[in-house]
């Protein structure tokens, strides 16, 4: 089996049961920076899963493209999508080798994007940016290291966490508008439930 199947094969089998592994609702973080979206803005959502941060995007009036490997989540992100009477693209791609659009988005969202190993990551942080039209956002939430220790969410693998000084290094050609490491409990599903280590990231591209 290649390495893309073997990616969509694990992912596919943790999006196979009928609940919503992280749940419907919105990642927490991603709802508090409502205020900086704006209806008609077009919105790229990265390893989207089941759809829950996607479709919530488009029900901000955000044109939305929601990008994943697994045909699994993706089922239900449409099935979410229409009980929510919106409209985005749902786009079933491998974020290694996808052809990533080029200054075409006002708005990339990467909630809990950790499974990738570090150099996969600096290729995904970089083709983020790209992404982005000047002036665009870059909205991302991650686990630091101490996350090994709750073990409530996320990758066992210390070097798939995120820092504030690998933050600060990979996005240093952006201005950072808001980071902040903190623990908090969440609940997302039962993929992400309790006490988490948390860092949260907006950047903007530069003119």
């Amino acid at each position: 089996m290649t390495q893309l199947n073997d990616a969509r094969a694990f992912w596919n089998e943790r999006f196979a049961a009928p609940s919503y592994r992280f749940g419907t609702a919105p990642n927490r973080f991603l709802e508090s920076q409502k205020h900086r979206l704006l209806k008609g803005q077009r919105a790229l959502a990265v390893a989207d899963g089941e759809g829950r941060n996607g479709v919530w995007l488009a029900r901000q009036g955000l044109d939305v493209t929601s990008v994943d490997i697994s045909p699994v989540g993706q089922a239900k992100a449409r099935a979410l999508l229409k009980e929510a009477g919106v409209a985005m693209e749902i786009f079933e791609a491998d974020l290694a080798t996808w052809s990533w659009p080029v200054a075409a988005y006002d708005i990339v969202v990467a909630i809990f994007m950790q499974f990738a190993p570090p150099p996969l990551r600096t290729k995904f942080f970089a083709a983020m940016q790209a992404a982005l039209k000047p002036g665009g956002l870059l909205i991302l939430e991650g686990y630091r290291p101490k996350q090994l220790d709750y073990g409530t969410g996320g990758p066992p693998i210390a070097e798939n966490m995120y820092t504030r000084e690998l933050l600060e290094t990979a996005f240093a050609d952006m201005e950072i508008l808001h980071l902040a490491e903190y623990d908090a409990e969440i609940e997302e599903g039962t993929g992400h439930k309790g006490m988490s280590a948390l860092i949260d990231l907006v950047a903007r591209k530069r003119a």
